[in-house]
């Protein structure tokens, strides 16, 4: 078991991201965190444990030393439209006329034998 500071420290992580999540999205609730199964071993902790009142920890397969804050509403919704913004910023234009660097272009030769 890990030492007991570094327990409280992570608890009181958890408690900032799940406060300040809940105040960013009203709408929606955070029902638990998300870590690395390798991060809940090494931390003796256990899978379904609830860490805080209705917040209980998952393993859902994310990057090992970051947990993940868990809610019932989608947060997707912003990347997507932010995908397709990117999307229409890219030129479907064709350029007129062709770019030609000064003096033509080398003489095309056969490859020595």
């Amino acid at each position: 078991m890990p030492d007991t500071s570094i327990i409280a420290k992570l608890l009181e992580r958890f408690a900032q991201a799940v406060y300040a999540h809940d105040r960013e999205n009203p709408t929606h609730t955070t029902w638990g965190i998300g870590m690395a199964h390798f991060d809940i071993e090494r931390l003796g902790l256990e899978e379904g444990e609830e860490l805080l009142p209705g917040i209980v920890l998952q393993a859902d397969g994310g990057v090992t030393g970051n947990f993940r804050i868990l809610c019932d509403g989608d947060h997707d919704q912003g990347a997507v439209q932010e995908e397709e913004e990117v999307v229409e910023a890219v030129g479907s234009e064709e350029i007129a006329a062709p770019v030609q660097s000064p003096g033509g272009a080398p003489a095309v030769r056969p490859p020595l034998r």
